[in-house]
């Protein structure tokens, strides 16, 4: 088996994490000239991290208190548009869901994704013991018994109107099936949600925490679902599902609507200034979020080389080499970051 995680056909092994984003060591192996410190563009991380109120000693000493997490359900249903806070369970990552989600679907048959996309769905539906079939054709994925899209996509930016989505779940619904849609980045987009429609089953939000909040290394994010499916993911959970920091954070950060709004400004406004700098470099933007912007260009792995000689490190796709995606430089990163543009 290759370190990529292949098999000798070139084919993903389902038990092993496909290579993404944020690995500076391999970066370092890659690039061992590359000046420090490195600014890791790979992600499609908020560059700005929310300022949360110092966190509690105890929250580190004591096991989560119960009453804390449900406090932390209410006032996600809130900010994310759920019906309440019994159609919320909260996890570790939502990368940690993704097997579990799989693994509950009522017929164990066939999975399909919408891509290219986040590799990590296919390979957690993989795990679940589910046939996988990826595909860019919306139409296809009415044959699933499990359904997932990203909305808005990871890399293209894709958006699939919230109007499909809901026939598609009442599809899923009728047979039996599952819509998983994974809502990452809804927070800096114009997609239109789905939350509120969970009640009607079938269907089941993810919305991760880390990404518009700059805090990844919290690990937390949450499944918006029908109550009956929720109490089976936080039976597979278990107690203790999120850390007493996470909870004391993300109470605070999801609560504060202004901080919300205004960060959406900054971000759009700094994916402006990252457009500029590659408009002036010759090089399109193909799509992405205010948190990304993907290239599809025969220059990407060129420009990929490049910015990692100079210690910035951005996004491939072994698969796709004429993808690149581009995060949001940090508020002391533009001057690198123009500078090695101006150099092409």
């Amino acid at each position: 088996m290759s370190p990529a995680g292949r098999d000798e056909e070139g084919r993903h092994d389902v038990g092993s994490p496909i290579a993404h984003g944020g690995n500076l060591s391999h970066a370092r192996a890659l690039f061992p000239k590359a000046p420090e410190p490195w600014i890791d563009l790979s992600t499609g991380i908020s560059p700005y991290s929310y300022p949360y109120s110092p966190i509690p000693g105890n929250a580190f000493a004591r096991l989560p208190e119960p009453v804390l997490a449900e406090e932390l359900k209410v006032i996600a249903a809130q900010a994310y548009g759920a019906p309440s806070a019994v159609h919320v369970a909260a996890g570790p990552g939502t990368q940690i869901l993704l097997p579990i989600i799989a693994s509950l679907t009522s017929k164990r048959g066939r999975a399909v994704v919408l891509s290219p996309t986040y590799a990590e769905h296919a390979r957690a539906a993989r795990l679940a013991g589910l046939d996988v079939t990826e595909t860019d054709d919306l139409s296809r994925l009415a044959e699933a018994d499990l359904a997932v899209i990203v909305n808005p996509n990871n890399p293209t930016g894709r958006i699939v109107p919230k109007s499909d989505l809901r026939a598609l779940a009442a599809k899923m619904r009728a047979k039996g099936g599952l819509l998983v849609v994974d809502e990452a980045f809804h927070d800096v987009s114009e997609a239109e949600s789905v939350a509120n429609a969970v009640e009607e089953g079938g269907l089941v939000v993810l919305k991760s925490f880390g990404k518009f909040y700059g805090m990844a290394g919290l690990r937390l994010g949450f499944a918006l679902a029908h109550p009956d499916l929720v109490g089976l993911l936080e039976d597979r959970l278990g107690p203790w599902a999120v850390s007493g920091p996470a909870l004391h954070v993300a109470s605070e950060a999801l609560a504060d609507e202004a901080w919300r709004q205004a960060m959406r400004v900054r971000l759009a406004s700094d994916a402006t200034r990252l457009d500029s700098l590659l408009a002036a470099a010759g090089i399109s933007v193909f799509g992405g979020t205010s948190l990304f912007r993907l290239i599809r260009d025969a220059k990407a792995d060129a420009l990929f080389h490049h910015l990692g000689e100079r210690g910035i490190l951005t996004r491939r796709f072994e698969e796709r080499p004429e993808d690149l995606r581009i995060g949001l430089p940090g508020p002391n990163d533009w001057t690198r970051m123009e500078a090695a543009m101006a150099s092409i």
